[in-house]
């Protein structure tokens, strides 16, 4: 896995910053279908070419059928970060929306996610109900504004960037010309 193997080998922290893909979709979530619909996308096409490029990366894919509104699942993640060992729930969160095809705008999924990656589930509850976590996900995404972002992955560098899955050797050299260092091998 590219991020991986980035932590293995620069002095660098990642930051997950969240990004509103689709924030009109509904909660019951939309077939694939519906969500390409008028835009000249073959669905199953773009489900191939993503499931290629997933195992590429040797990252599970399932057979994705709907998308759903992630919005609380950034909420969700926003406050894991603040918890130990939070990194596992934006793995938990991916497998279980693309592998899964879970539902990510219900709760209940969602506290399911966070038991599995050992989170306290009572916890998760009262910041998903309060939404705890609403401001600072309004201020990544306000973020992905002024930096123009308009697709995911984007990767940010200092005042540099790379759109869409990029390989590992891309990556490398976007952290090199921004001057991160490398760890001692």
């Amino acid at each position: 896995m590219r991020v991986a193997k980035i932590r293995r080998e620069f002095d660098v922290d990642i930051d997950y910053r969240h990004f509103p893909l689709h924030p009109e979709t509904p909660q019951a979530g939309l077939t694939l279908a519906e969500l390409f619909a008028g835009r000249n996308i073959d669905p199953a096409a773009a489900q191939s070419q993503l499931a290629h490029l997933m195992a590429q990366e040797g990252l599970p894919f399932g057979n994705r059928t709907m998308t759903y509104n992630s919005r609380l699942a950034q909420e969700l993640g926003k406050w894991a970060e603040t918890q130990s060992g939070h990194q596992s729930i934006h793995d938990a969160l991916f497998e279980a929306y693309f592998v899964d095809n879970l539902n990510l705008a219900e709760v209940e999924n969602l506290i399911a996610v966070a038991e599995r990656v050992g989170l306290c589930v009572t916890e998760a509850k009262r910041v998903l109900d309060s939404r705890q976590q609403q401001s600072a996900v309004d201020a990544d995404w306000d973020r992905s504004r002024q930096l123009g972002i308009t697709s995911v992955p984007t990767f940010v560098v200092g005042d540099r960037g790379l759109v869409g899955a990029q390989p590992y050797e891309q990556l490398a050299a976007l952290l090199t010309a921004a001057g991160a260092p490398r760890r001692d091998t």
